[in-house]
């Protein structure tokens, strides 16, 4: 009774303040007054300078990011774990969904999104989620919390997708969600009973002043925050007026990430992207036609009408030399295709993994290496003795603007190497994935509506160090890091160290990224 009767003078007070417009008093005060109803506005809690020695427990989605609507994280999870036909399940039956109550419109979108899913095979929270969730976390509200000394997210979202974004991303300590039932390995859609309880009594015993922060007509009506010393409450207004995190300002950077879809996917996006599915399908396959038969001097102007755009400069101003060893950051599957077409001559591409398919409808000759150091430069060094070759020394894409550690073997083949900046930039569809089906990439990419290229050729630099020297081998890392941070200064990207090893274990999750935290060595 104690607590209905807060809830009711909560509303009638602030009813009140908007009907007479009562000012506000603490707006303008220095120090902190607590309202005599146990609730307080967000913004009152910034201005706390005790926040290093408080303990903090939030609720997470509703409170870190800005837009109410869950339903884009939920697409992911279908599109991305499920398939095409289990995305446009939830988009056909969403609608109807929406019109439930909020926690049984939750329990239907689990149960559309998840039954069926292997729980071994679930990489999407750590993969593809976390993307998202960052694009949308609130600045104002995540440098608040995060000021607290020990912070507790609970979540009304399942485990499996909040768990990665909190932990490994924004440093929470403790995360409480929904855990999924398990029958045989698989998903069957359903949550087990809610946590929330067991998290309160376990901080309560450790720590018995914790403070809660909620949002308005979700903890009003919860009694998750009532053993709260104090709780404070986020306005939807508040929410929708908050600004995007920068990427600097990030706990850890995002530097890989997986799935095929480029863009938020709420409700009318998605609608947009189905719509354009059967066009996009027929484009690509025109664009694949138009670039493999024509030839260069009509190939252009027609890939342009067709929403591709190509830009490149000084395509020829570095082949001094009729064998040439071009040296490219990795962006998409047709990074050596694009050079080819720059420099309008057939050139050979090295590349250490490649799909069937993709290899036998590529208009360039392509040979896998063997990762064994002795074998590839032997290679390398008989197919640069035939023609001009292309090499992608990081071994493995990057789609965010960082580069991969350069592998130093393509530094002491060729005296004549040409690094290559290579961007693209994409609206809808990711041409490359890590867990996916790699022959589908160069079609994914292809289906975008306007997919951008742009090819930058920089200045020649010098390689081939002399065997008989004592340095030979510390020339070969300086030469790999000199045309790696030429590239990166061209594009405005960042240089690391991590490795082709380091991206499938940070998506695959076999060792996780919070173990090889201390590896994002950016230099």
């Amino acid at each position: 009774m104690a607590l209905s009767f807060r809830k009711l003078a909560l509303i009638f007070s602030i009813f009140l303040a908007k009907k007479f417009k009562i000012p506000n008093k603490n707006v303008h005060s220095n120090s902190y007054t607590p309202s005599q109803f146990g609730f307080h506005k967000f913004q009152f809690l910034g201005q706390r300078s005790d926040l290093d020695n408080q303990v903090l427990i939030f609720h997470a989605e509703r409170v870190l990011l800005r837009s109410s609507s869950l339903f884009p994280y939920f697409m992911l999870v279908a599109f991305e774990a499920g398939s095409l036909i289990r995305a446009l399940i939830l988009f056909t039956l969403y609608p109807f969904v929406s019109l439930c109550p909020q926690d049984l419109a939750l329990k239907m979108m689990v149960m559309i999104c998840f039954t069926g899913l292997k729980k071994e095979r679930f990489i999407e929270g750590k993969a593809v989620l976390p993307k998202f969730f960052l694009e949308d976390l609130g600045r104002e509200s995540f440098e608040i919390l995060r000021r607290g000394k020990i912070t507790v997210a609970l979540s009304d979202l399942p485990q499996v997708m909040v768990e990665s974004l909190l932990t490994d991303y924004l440093d929470i300590d403790f995360v409480v969600g929904r855990e999924l039932k398990v029958v045989c390995g698989y998903f069957v859609g359903l949550m087990e009973e809610r946590k929330d309880v067991n998290a309160f009594q376990f901080v309560r015993l450790a720590y018995p002043n914790v403070i809660g922060v909620g949002c308005f007509g979700k903890c009003c009506d919860s009694t998750r925050f009532s053993n709260c010393k104090e709780t404070y409450l986020v306005s939807e207004e508040e929410r929708r007026n908050w600004h995007e995190v920068p990427r600097h300002s990030y706990p850890k950077p995002l530097i890989f990430h997986d799935g095929r879809l480029a863009f938020k996917p709420t409700y009318l996006a998605t609608l947009a992207m189905f719509m354009w599915l059967p066009m996009g399908f027929t484009l690509a396959i025109i664009r694949t036609i138009f670039a493999f038969t024509l030839p260069f001097p009509i190939m252009f102007p027609i890939l342009h009408f067709t929403g591709a755009r190509l830009r490149t400069s000084n395509p020829k101003q570095n082949r001094r030399g009729n064998k040439v060893l071009y040296v490219c950051n990795h962006r998409t599957l047709l990074d050596p295709l694009l050079i080819s077409y720059c420099l309008r001559t057939p050139l050979t591409a090295v590349v250490y993994s490649l799909s069937r398919i993709s290899e036998i409808i590529s208009p360039i000759k392509t040979v896998r290496l063997t990762r064994n150091r002795d074998q590839d430069a032997e290679l390398m060094q008989k197919l640069l003795s035939q023609d001009s070759l292309v090499v992608c020394p990081e071994g493995t894409t990057c789609r965010e603007p960082y580069l991969l550690r350069f592998s130093p073997l393509f530094a002491e083949i060729s005296e004549n190497i040409s690094p290559v900046a290579i961007d693209c930039e994409v609206s809808m569809f990711y041409g490359t994935t890590a867990g996916g089906f790699k022959s589908l990439d160069p079609l994914f990419l292809l289906m975008n509506p306007w997919p951008s290229f742009s090819v930058h050729f920089l200045d020649m630099v010098r390689g081939g160090a002399d065997e008989s020297r004592d340095d030979n081998e510390t020339s070969k890392y300086k030469i790999a890091n000199l045309v790696q941070n030429l590239i990166a200064k061209e594009l405005g990207f960042t240089c690391t160290r991590l490795t082709r090893k380091d991206k499938y274990l940070i998506l695959a999750g076999n060792e996780g990224i919070v173990q090889h935290a201390g590896r994002i060595n950016l230099i």
